[in-house]
């Protein structure tokens, strides 16, 4: 077998594990469209948005009321989400795909964590505020 064949064969085997690995995160972790999270938000107390974005995305446009901490930070800055652990967190990020593994990242660290389906471009889309 030529080098060529090995790497490109070990090129699709990274990219199934990769989809694989989105597929699983999103049937495990619950999803909600932008007007499902904004009415649970607005009937239920004990519901938070975490925004998972850089500081930069978060200054173009955020969910008011919402809480920043960056996806890259979760774990060191887990102190700060502890006034969080009776509530359920739904993460959002610019398009979904970062906030899903924020939330997978919560789950793993003994939070209610959920995502934002669609992320900011879905939310700004709903024409929510």
């Amino acid at each position: 077998m030529a080098t060529e064949q090995i790497l490109l064969y070990a090129l699709i085997a990274l990219i199934v594990f990769w989809i694989g690995k989105k597929f699983y995160l999103i049937k495990s972790i619950k999803q909600y469209t932008p007007a499902d999270a904004s009415a649970k938000v607005k009937k239920e107390r004990n519901v938070v948005f975490l925004d998972v974005r850089t500081e930069k995305e978060r200054k173009q446009s955020s969910i008011k009321g919402s809480h920043h901490i960056p996806v890259t930070d979760i774990k060191e800055r887990e102190q700060e989400l502890k006034k969080f652990k009776d509530a359920e967190i739904i993460c959002y990020c610019q398009t979904g795909s970062r906030s899903l593994t924020a939330a997978s990242k919560l789950k793993k660290m003994g939070y209610n964590a959920s995502n934002l389906s669609g992320g900011m471009v879905r939310w700004n889309a709903s024409s929510l505020r």
